[in-house]
């Protein structure tokens, strides 16, 4: 097996715990290999507002965020994906007429179409983020990158076949990512490997969740955590134990970057 020479790391679930903590291990395994000169990435469904506190504290310049929509080299925005405005209306008025609540992202905040419906809160406060600010008519004005839409699975197969311009990719039971269609994490790592100069053997990857499937499949060695769901699991190289059980270090022990 080849030493990655870059490595990227999902957020939820990978470096956060369910309380959203980073345990000691997984810091200080990340400052270690910082020091031995491997270079050190994230890749996440978030929007880059969600994560500049973790990166400051990680020391990390480097990012694939909105599952591949909004990547960025060494603070030098790559590359950028954002939604079609006049699929957003039509889907935010079908949307509206459901009564399914959607949030607006862009690369500096959020805003909500609805005030204070429950499914929000709970979605926003799981991810440990205040409800944002009222502006249905957010995605009008701003380049939009990723949209939230709370609705149901049966809800959620209807608009797949409505909508082929956009990629639904569920990460809460009451919610789901809307992206551009074709965009992932897995492009996103292409992006900066290409950029930074490293080929796709050279690249490691550790994630949880469904939106990381593309993305250990696509990396040199892809790493599982132990915490991640079955299928994440059967689509890695590697299954290491959970976030909460030092996962990031003993991954990175298995693969021989520690």
């Amino acid at each position: 097996m080849k030493k990655p020479s870059i490595v990227f790391f999902d957020i939820d679930g990978t470096l956060y715990t369910e309380e959203m903590i980073i345990p000691l291990s997984a810091k200080k395994a990340i400052q270690a290999l910082q020091d031995k000169g491997v270079y050190v990435a994230i890749a996440t469904g978030r929007a880059p507002f969600m994560f500049e506190t973790l990166r400051q504290e990680l020391g990390i310049k480097t990012f694939v965020s909105f599952n591949g929509s909004y990547v960025v080299a060494d603070g030098e925005l790559i590359d950028k994906k954002p939604l079609e405005v006049e699929k957003v209306a039509q889907l935010h008025k079908e949307a509206g007429e459901s009564e399914h609540p959607m949030v607006f992202l862009d690369h500096e905040q959020a805003a909500a179409d609805v005030e204070n419906h429950d499914h929000i809160v709970k979605g926003m406060g799981d991810l440990k983020m205040a409800y944002p600010p009222l502006d249905k008519d957010y995605y009008k004005n701003s380049e939009i990158y990723q949209a939230l839409l709370f609705c149901g699975t049966e809800a959620e197969k209807r608009y797949q076949t409505s909508y082929d311009t956009f990629r639904f990719v569920r990460w809460h039971q009451l919610a789901v990512d809307v992206l551009p269609s074709g965009g992932s994490k897995a492009e996103g790592l292409r992006a900066v490997a290409n950029h930074l100069g490293y080929t796709m053997e050279e690249t490691a990857a550790f994630g949880d969740a469904l939106n990381d499937m593309e993305m250990l499949k696509e990396a040199g060695i892809g790493i599982a955590m132990g915490n991640a769901l079955e299928a994440v699991k059967q689509n890695a190289d590697i299954v290491t134990a959970p976030v909460y059980e030092d996962g990031v270090k003993q991954g990175l022990e298995r693969i021989g970057l520690l």
